[in-house]
Formats: structure tokens, sequence, C-alpha cells
């Protein structure tokens, strides 16, 4: 029986659950950048050991994450989310132990955060899976919407939240509290009772299905090009991300300007998340193309550099339209890929995402050193906003409609994935 579209998601069975412990695992996460940073700073104060052990924790979540990809398709996911949040907040409790027993030591920092980042990589993978067995078909983007204005709230508030922890009781206590807000995440997941999505008749080996991962990828051309143009827009973004700062300081005012653009930038990504399901969308694959491109607007005005007002005013438009891309975007993935594939196809999804935005924040500074800040800053508008749009060329991006509950995945792929170009 479908769900009316007026009933409330916290009366679907399970969705309340999958809210709270999504919540809690996403500002948990969200603590770990700032205080690890303040744990190093305490240690050793060394730059280059904060550059260890950050790389430590991203470099296998790149690794690993189709390898998370296969777990979510093979296992019951709310199992694989259980374990992931389980483990990293046994890590963070392990240093803040450490800390408060004053014998942190850099290695293990690096071997705890290797750990933490294949937990982040096998968790990953679990959200979407999640979602389509707790959530109907003709809800989810309203689900979605739900978990992306909470993931919002906690990148907002997570920086702030390590301040007050560290200044009111200490670095090692705030792991602490990390780790306590991971483990209820983790008993949380773990026990919903979710609908279990059968997989197709026939052996089929881990490999085999790492294979087969890669194949779906790329049998999808909606897909892969989407890829390729998310992974331009994490790039420019990583790009914004080192010069907007920059540029504020030393041409707008100080530190204030850069405050005042981001956070009308946050508040732009809550309202995006929070309007998807309010809009009218009838081709949500042009939503996410135009969503992507308007990134565009303060590469473009930091550029030049034009007042804190308009610099702010154009980060709020970029972030509305990546709160509206997100939530459309994952609901999309949903609605397309078979429950037994999705997993593997998200994790893709995550990879270009986490790979591309620490290569913008790397190259930005160095290229910009030798060509100018508005240079950079110009070809990446250039970039997304051409990656983006140029997405529109395709027949299924401009013709795919959300695929409502009568229709079976296979038959919706099958229509968009047969349309021949014009």
């Amino acid at each position: 029986m479908p769900l009316p579209p007026t009933t409330a998601l916290t009366h679907v069975p399970g969705f309340r659950r999958l809210l709270t412990g999504r919540t809690l695992s996403v500002l948990a996460t969200c603590l770990i950048p700032t205080a690890l940073t303040l744990a190093v700073i305490h240690s050793t104060g060394s730059a280059g050991d904060l550059g260890l052990v950050l790389a430590c924790e991203l470099i296998p979540q790149l690794v690993l994450l189709p390898i998370g990809g296969v777990l979510a398709d093979r296992e019951p996911p709310q199992r694989v989310a259980f374990a992931a949040d389980l483990v990293r907040g046994l890590v963070q409790l392990a240093i803040g132990i450490e800390l408060l027993a004053g014998t942190v030591n850099i290695l293990h920092l690096s071997v705890l955060s290797v750990i933490t980042g294949a937990a982040v990589a096998i968790g990953t993978p679990t959200v979407s899976p999640l979602v389509t067995a707790v959530v109907p078909p003709e809800a989810r983007l309203r689900a979605n919407s739900h978990l992306g204005t909470a993931r919002g709230i906690a990148l907002v508030a997570g920086p702030g939240i390590v301040g007050v922890m560290v200044v009111t009781i200490g670095v090692g206590w705030s792991f602490v509290l990390t780790a306590a807000l991971f483990l209820v995440a983790a008993t949380t997941l773990g026990g919903l009772k979710v609908t279990r999505h059968e997989r197709p008749a026939g052996h089929s080996t881990f490999l085999k299905d790492l294979a087969e991962g890669w194949q779906v990828v790329r049998s999808h051309r909606w897909f892969w090009t989407n890829l390729v143009g998310h992974g331009i827009s994490n790039l420019t973004a990583g790009v914004l991300m080192t010069l907007g700062p920059l540029i504020a300081v030393r041409e707008l005012g100080g530190d204030t300007s850069w405050v005042i653009t981001y956070q009308c930038g946050m508040v732009g990504m809550l309202l995006g998340a929070y309007l998807a399901p309010r809009l009218s969308i009838p081709r949500p694959l042009v939503a996410t193309s135009l969503g992507g491109a308007v990134f565009a607007l303060p590469l473009l005005t930091f550029a030049v550099p034009a007042p804190t007002a308009v610099n702010a005013a154009a980060y709020f438009v970029a972030m509305l339209g990546l709160g509206i891309l997100n939530t459309v975007w994952q609901t999309v993935m949903q609605q397309q890929f078979e429950p037994h594939t999705l997993a593997r196809a998200d994790s893709y999804d995550a990879l270009l995402s986490f790979a591309a935005r620490p290569l913008g924040l790397a190259l930005a500074a160095p290229v910009a050193a030798t060509t100018g800040n508005a240079a950079v800053l110009v070809v990446a508008a250039v970039l997304v906003g051409a990656g983006s749009l140029g997405l529109l060329a395709l027949r299924e991006v401009r013709t795919m409609g959300f695929v409502t509950h009568e229709e079976t995945v296979p038959e919706a792929v099958t229509a968009a994935e047969t349309a021949d170009d014009h």
C-alpha cells in the first residue's frame, strides 16, 4: 500500500531510528577532524605530524570504499553500519584514553586514523540501502531531505561543539564523548528491522561482486557522466575552500568576511535540502545539473573579488543548489538501481567526492602562486559550469523522471538507457 503524501515519515516503521542513528553518526564524524587537529597540535605542534595523521585517515577511505559497497550489498546493511560505527567509537575511545593519560604517540594516532578511515569506507555505502530498506519508494525524496537537513546541521554545529568541549572538558574528554555518540549510533542503526532485499540466485564470490560493481557503474551512462560532473564540483569546492578564506582575509576585511560568507552557504545548503521535496521537479537530473552549475557563482565573485555581501549571496545560492542536488541525486540513485547493486554504485559516487575535494585543496594554492588567484578561480568556474551543464546534452539526463511506485526499476532504467540521442 503506497504511503499517503501527507503521512509523517516518523510514522514509517524504523525511520525515526534511522534518522536518529544517522544523525548521531554524522555528528560524531564531523567532530573528529577538529578534535584530531587539536590533539596533534597539543601533542607535538608539528604540521607534518598533522598532515600524516589526516592522510592516514583519508587514504584507506579511497582504497576501501568499493569494498565497503560490496559488503553493504552482500550483507544486511544495518549490520555493516553497526560494525563501522562500533569500530569508530572504540577508536575514538582509545584516542581519548591516550590523551587523558598524557601518553599520546603520533604513531598510535596514525594507526588509529587508518582504522577510522577503513571504518568510514565500510559504513558510508550503507546509507542508501538502509533508506530503501526502511522507506517506501514514494517517500524517499522526503526521507533524503530529512537526512540531508540533519547532515547539514551536523556540519554547521560540529566545529562549534568541539570548540566548546575542548574549552570546558579538554580534548581528551571530547574524544570520549565522540566515542559515546558513535556507540549510541551503532546500537541505534544495528537495531533496525529492515526489509531484506533478495540477491539474484546463483553463487557469487566477493571478487565477482567487486567486478560487477564497476560494470554496473560503466553500464549506466547517465550515472558515470554525472559522477564525473560531481567530481569536478568537489574539485572546485576544494579550490574555493582554499582561496576563498585567503582572499577574504587579505582583501575583504579579515576573518569576519569569510565567516559571514561560509555561514550563508551553510544556511543555503540546509534550505536546499529542506526545499527539495517541496519543489516541483519533473526532471530530476536536469535539476541536479543546474544545482551543480550554480557553484560557478562564488568562484567568479571571489575572482573579482566582489564585496562580502555579494560573495555571501553567491555562496548561498551555490550551496542552495548543492542541497537540492544531493537530496534529489540520492533519490534518483535509490530508484534507478536494483537494491542488490545500490551500495556498490553509491560507493563510487562517494569515492569521487572523497578524492576530488582534497585534490582541489592541495592544488589551489600552489597553482595560484604562479598564475594568480583570479585565473584559478575563473578556470574552476568554467570547469564546474561546463561539467554540469554539459550533462544536459545526454537525452537520458533531459528526459529521466522520478520513478513512481507502480514502475519497476529495470523498466525505468531500460527506458532511460535505450533512448536515442537526437
